[in-house]
């Protein structure tokens, strides 16, 4: 099989590279989701193969355009994984994590086996900044310069998409980083990546860094640019959203943004900060916004990691409101109080939650629903009853209709029971 891949190598070059350039042409905006891989390095959210497929299938159906599939070379359980999910994915492009070891590169060309050549490929790591040389790998520039070559060389003979990521890029010297990233590029790497590792990066700090990257490394028009944030800082969407701003073509995130420490972009977020405002960006996203809301309650549930209340996109509450003056603006429009509505990302309908600060629109509101008449007499009567409940109690139609069965006069006040 080596020797078919050397002899067509030199002609499908040429269609690589008009592959890429194309992309680059476009500005489209590729996301590529982690959450099977990265992700799945935060402590409890271990899946299992068939729990990865299933979210895989979820990830494809809401078309993200490449899926970190695992690391075939860690576990028998990653490498099972990433071959089941390899029979039943069509669309996305799958890659697989590797070490610049040829060993890792052949894992991932067995894991991956079957699928098409423009749908698989590997991302191959090693850290590059002067902690990880001097302390993890105990190597020199040059050492690691010849690593990346090597391993870079080797993986083209396997694979067409070979992309090349120098760990910890964000605490790497600029001038090194840029050796690093030629040194791939002319190996035979498509895409270079850019990892804040451990999340230290600020947005303007994130800008300036792909910019150094896209201005100074000389075959950068070559490949791919992506990018790959924590959020140590909180500011792993923030620092995405900088990495496209100056010019990056990938964003790689994790649905919830989920991962190791306080995690990743958040591949809802990214995506909807994006939709929100097309107008900033001007570059066009492939994706199906209505899945965004299932996709994140699928992961959470999959990965047993729950979500906060007021998570954006996704949260529980992030549809919800008890402001009277939020609750009367949402019955006359419901953007007054939303950036937008649940239907764009298949979230629940609008909630007015009844609670010690709704006001009598929010009230009258439920009282119709239930099928009373919304008088100012009832909906005086269920806003003193709401105003005197213990902190946590809950309120719910059961409860209103007890409240309506006990209210005194209730004939004379135009009360109808459903």
């Amino acid at each position: 099989m080596d020797w078919l891949r050397a002899w067509i190598r030199p002609i499908k070059k040429p269609i690589q590279q008009a592959i890429i350039q194309s992309h680059r042409r476009s500005g489209r905006i590729m996301l590529s989701d982690t959450t099977l891989r990265d992700g799945e390095q935060m402590p409890g959210a271990t899946l299992e193969p068939e729990e990865k497929r299933e979210i895989a299938l979820a990830l494809e159906a809401a078309g993200i355009h490449s899926l970190d599939a695992g690391f075939p070379a860690s576990s028998q359980q990653d490498f099972d994984a990433i071959r089941l999910m390899a029979q039943v994915i069509k669309r996305p492009v799958m890659t697989a994590l590797c070490r610049t070891v040829e060993g890792d590169v052949d894992a991932a060309d067995e894991a991956l086996a079957g699928l098409p050549p423009h749908k698989r490929g590997v991302s191959l790591f090693i850290g590059t900044s002067p902690l990880h040389r001097d302390y993890k790998l105990r190597k020199s520039r040059t050492e690691v310069l010849s690593i990346i070559d090597r391993s870079v060389r080797y993986a083209s003979k396997k694979f067409d998409i070979v992309a090349f990521s120098p760990e910890d890029a964000s605490r790497t010297e600029a001038d090194f980083l840029v050796e690093c990233y030629e040194t791939a590029i002319q190996a035979g790497a498509t895409t270079i990546g850019y990892p804040d590792t451990v999340g230290v990066l600020t947005p303007e700090r994130a800008y300036a860094a792909i910019r150094h990257v896209l201005e100074h490394v000389p075959s950068v028009k070559k490949v791919l640019v992506a990018v790959h944030m924590h959020n140590d800082l909180g500011l792993a969407v923030a620092n995405s959203l900088a990495g496209l701003t100056a010019g990056a073509h990938i964003v790689q995130c994790t649905v919830n943004g989920i991962g190791e420490r306080a995690g990743n972009a958040a591949l809802e977020e990214v995506a909807m900060a994006l939709y929100i405002n097309q107008e900033q960006y001007g570059r066009p996203v492939k994706l199906n916004y209505e899945s965004l809301f299932p996709l994140c309650q699928l992961v959470a549930k999959k990965t047993g990691v729950p979500m906060a209340l007021n998570k954006p996109v996704a949260g529980r509450t992030i549809f919800a409101t008890e402001a009277g003056i939020h609750q009367d603006g949402l019955l006359k429009h419901p953007d007054t109080y939303l950036p937008y509505r649940p239907e764009v990302v298949g979230g629940p309908a609008i909630e007015l939650v009844l609670g010690r600060h709704s006001g009598k629109g929010a009230v009258a509101h439920h009282l119709q629903n239930l099928g009373y008449q919304a008088t100012d007499a009832n909906v005086m009567f269920i806003l003193n009853q709401i105003k005197g409940m213990p902190r946590g109690g809950l309120i719910d139609k059961v409860q209103i209709h007890q409240w309506m069965s006990q209210k005194p006069h209730h004939a004379e006040t135009g009360m109808k029971v459903a």
